[in-house]
């Protein structure tokens, strides 16, 4: 491990930090570990995104509640900062603190789940991954809610900063299903938040909850399982990605039609060697047929349509996506960035043409590349924009940029490539404010918190102020207490 005289003071063995720990755990079936370890970067910190290597200050892994009651006083008591990690697939490592010598909370013991059969409302632990959340309201009467396709997701991060899938245009984001959490706050309190109480609490939860407390538990709206599902591809191999804009350009154009059935799924991802247009349509196939999407978007592609058996088999067909195989559950040195679009924000034609020329002629600095536009609005659109922390109500779709090394370190041109896909969309569209999703976490942000929770931001500060205004839960891109 080298030498621990190199660490913050509260890194250091016999620190007050520790010691407190050490007695939180001594009565606890929870573990905790210290940068001490001979293992500890690999069998306890876990960093997802290699590219920003992070020494926590301690790694937890509570019980109960009681438990992370009690660390988060011992970290208030010594001056260092918290974070709860879920699946720990922030792309910035945030769940581990984003920076070093923080307290990581791990939510892995945290898996209770139950349904209750009268209302069809699930409670879920906030450490549970998403193929389990999947695998468990199915198994409980075939019911489910609308999250990502990444299946080592945690939802605790996921419902609480938006949770967006392909089941949302039809249902809202993740977090949208939250009626009800259990919540341990700044000041070591374990509380409940709902609409009818604690209702600033469970605001900022549903968006923002990193800032603001750490969920150990969701109660969250179930629906009956789709019966019966279509996913489809349509898969461009050109000798240049020039020649693919005109295929986006009329994809963008179907999409912005709000009477666009929301049982259509659909995202358009481009990468390497071509595009591909995928999605789901939840009905029937003669019903998506019907739509004439594929034969809307031009030829020279090689189409499929299948009807999937079950609603767990389109669920594992997701992850199967060309992007998910590479990054959704692999550590490695990545760049990301995001862009949002509205209905009227849609990008011009020179925006469209530039982009994918750039494609062409960019120095890339590494083969494994996407640039992925996933459709949202329908549901997403129907809640208010002050509802809830989520601030891009509006947003039609996202654009997901990507540039991945999965052996070394990631290069300046890399990151410079993944920069420039975003310059070039935005300068094609002078003055429009796009904003970012939190999910997708960007450090390198001027303002990311304006970009991430925008006109909810200032609401957001005030409430921060109010429950920790010593920032405890805290990140480089965390909400600040209001001046």
């Amino acid at each position: 491990m080298g030498q621990t005289t190199s660490l913050p003071a509260a890194s250091q063995a016999g620190s007050p930090l520790q010691l407190c720990l050490n007695n939180v755990f001594a009565s606890s079936t929870g573990s905790v570990a210290y940068p001490q370890s001979v293992f500890y970067q690999l069998a306890d910190v876990h960093i997802y995104n290699q590219a920003y290597p992070i020494t926590p200050a301690a790694v937890t892994k509570p019980a109960t509640s009681q438990d992370i009651s009690k660390i988060v006083q011992c970290a208030s008591a010594s001056g260092v900062k918290v974070q709860p990690r879920s699946g720990g697939h922030s792309y910035a490592n945030y769940g581990i603190g984003g920076e070093d010598n923080a307290v990581v909370v791990d939510m892995v013991n945290f898996q209770q789940f139950s349904m209750d059969n009268s209302t069809w409302q699930a409670t879920i632990g906030g450490g549970t991954l998403l193929a389990d959340v999947t695998t468990r309201l199915h198994d409980a009467g075939g019911r489910a809610i609308a999250h990502g396709t990444c299946p080592q997701v945690g939802i605790g991060g996921h419902a609480t900063i938006g949770g967006l899938g392909p089941l949302s245009r039809q249902w809202g984001a993740a977090l949208d299903h939250v009626v009800e959490v259990e919540v341990v706050l700044a000041n070591g309190t374990v509380t409940r938040a709902s609409s009818s109480q604690n209702q600033d609490v469970f605001f900022a939860i549903k968006g923002a909850a990193a800032s603001f407390g750490i969920v150990t538990e969701f109660v969250v709206l179930t629906h009956p399982e789709p019966t019966s599902v279509v996913r489809y591809s349509y898969t461009l191999q050109l000798g240049k990605h020039a020649d693919l804009a005109p295929t986006f350009a009329a994809w963008q154009k179907l999409v912005s039609d709000p009477s666009l059935d929301r049982k259509l799924a659909t995202e358009v991802v481009v990468f390497e060697l071509g595009m591909i247009i995928s999605g789901t349509y939840f009905g029937t196939l003669e019903e998506y047929k019907a739509l004439n999407f594929e034969q809307q978007l031009g030829k020279n592609a090689t189409v499929s349509a299948v009807v999937l058996d079950d609603f767990l088999g389109a669920v594992a067909n997701w992850a199967e996506t060309e992007a998910l195989k590479l990054v959704g559950g692999i550590s490695g040195s990545f760049y990301s960035k995001s862009l949002t679009f509205g209905a009227s924000t849609l990008i011009p034609t020179t925006g469209i043409n530039n982009l994918f020329s750039y494609f062409d002629t960019a120095d890339k600095g590494t083969l494994i590349w996407f640039a992925i536009f996933d459709l949202e609005g329908g549901a997403i659109n129907d809640v208010a924009q002050n509802a809830t922390a989520y601030a891009h109500r509006d947003a039609l779709f996202y654009l997901q940029t990507y540039a991945v090394d999965i052996v070394g370190g990631l290069s300046d041109k890399t990151s410079a490539f993944v920069t420039g896909m975003n310059d070039i969309i935005t300068a094609s569209m002078p003055g429009v404010d796009f904003g970012a999703y939190a999910g997708y976490v960007d450090p390198q942000l001027k303002n990311g918190p304006q970009e991430y929770w925008g006109t909810n931001l200032p609401r957001l500060q005030q409430i921060k102020k109010e429950i920790d205004p010593t920032d405890l839960f805290h990140n480089p891109q965390s909400v600040s207490p209001a001046a």
